[in-house]
């Protein structure tokens, strides 16, 4: 056990670091599409895709401490490697969504800190109350992370084909993580849960839009 916190310690530190690389190539940056995103954006236009993938960066932070955090709780070696598993394209994500930070040059949230230590006590809590749940738990996150993805396909400015190539590659990413995990048993959760991560979920993507 101390060894699994060693390693959760280790990747809380790379994850907010930027230590973390992707395994795969940036969406709309192969030699096909390298053209995406090379539109002149305004100032104003730079400015809302910052903050926007700001906020999509802030929640691939949050879902590295999830599922960090659930799969230090699980006492299953299948679902630890599931959450594992689920864990290396979010990894991808968040380098993703940094490099288009970079290039359009804005900054990760200064609160990215907090967030992890909340998502990490927030997933550790959902794998102690059971596998059925924890995997209630990704499924409920999940979707309701593809609803937020879809209004940013909506806000991002028309010329920013990068963010919205990205963007849609997460979209199909994180609904293929809520399908596996309907698959492995998990349960609905009770309508205040849902509720209550989704106020959670509100305060988080508002602030870091402008932290």
């Amino acid at each position: 056990m101390n060894d699994a916190f060693i390693a959760a310690a280790d990747h809380a530190l790379r994850t907010l670091s930027g230590g973390l690389s992707a395994g795969r190539p940036t969406p709309g940056t192969a030699s096909a599409s390298s053209h995406l995103g090379q539109a002149d954006l305004s100032a104003a236009e730079k400015a809302l895709a910052g903050a926007l993938m700001r906020v999509n960066h802030v929640g691939e932070v949050c879902a590295q401490a999830l599922y960090q955090g659930q799969a230090l709780a699980a006492t299953d070696r299948v679902m630890q490697q599931r959450f594992q598993v689920a864990a290396r394209d979010e990894t991808d994500h968040l380098a993703w969504t940094q490099q288009r930070l970079d290039e359009l040059g804005a900054r990760a949230s200064l609160l990215n800190p907090l967030w992890y230590a909340g998502s990490f006590a927030i997933g550790w809590l959902a794998g102690r109350a059971g596998d059925a749940i924890s995997l209630g738990f990704v499924v409920e996150t999940e979707r309701q992370v593809e609803q937020h993805l879809d209004e940013h396909l909506e806000r991002l400015p028309a010329g920013d084909q990068r963010s919205r190539a990205i963007v849609h590659q997460m979209k199909a990413d994180e609904a293929r993580h809520a399908n596996d995990a309907l698959q492995a048993g998990a349960t609905p959760l009770p309508a205040p849960v849902r509720w209550g991560m989704r106020v959670v979920a509100k305060v988080m993507t508002t602030t870091a839009h402008h932290i």
